[in-house]
């Protein structure tokens, strides 16, 4: 059952999403650990942000980029775990374009490219409070046996 008392199937997909990243959120110690936020979720999409803390810096001074990583894949699995599927990653890539600085409120936003069978395709964009973009990350999921939420 959901948060409303209602089965999966009873549920329209906004409140399915929503339901399915409260499941997933109740147990992800990493991403909250971190300091991460779920700011929006609706199918196939998720939007969470992190802000960049003193135990994240490398030895350049600039957030470490596996802190970057983090936070695109955390968005990423909020966002094709939204079908009350249970998903996870296949293949992921992500390219640096600019240091996140310590004291900086990352957002990653993360947007369904194409979803068919077990298989799905998602972009994920990292910005700063200023707008700038920090990283592009995309990612391959796979659907494999489980749900969320009972049907």
């Amino acid at each position: 059952m959901s948060e409303t008392g209602l089965k999966a199937s009873e549920l329209s997909p906004q409140q399915l999403a929503e339901a399915c990243a409260a499941a997933m959120w109740s147990t992800d110690h990493a991403s909250q650990n971190l300091g991460m936020k779920i700011e929006q979720v609706s199918p196939g999409h998720a939007v969470l942000s992190m802000e960049l803390t003193q135990i994240m810096a490398n030895g350049h001074g600039n957030c470490h980029g596996g802190y970057l990583f983090t936070l695109g894949d955390s968005a990423f699995a909020f966002a094709c775990n939204t079908y009350n599927q249970l998903t996870v990653a296949q293949h992921c890539s992500v390219t640096y374009l600019r240091p996140g600085r310590i004291g900086d409120r990352l957002t990653a936003t993360a947007k369904e490219v194409t979803r068919q069978g077990r298989s799905g395709i998602y972009d994920i964009s990292i910005t700063n409070q200023s707008g700038e973009l920090i990283a592009e990350f995309r990612g391959h999921s796979r659907t494999v046996k489980g749900t969320h939420l009972p049907e």
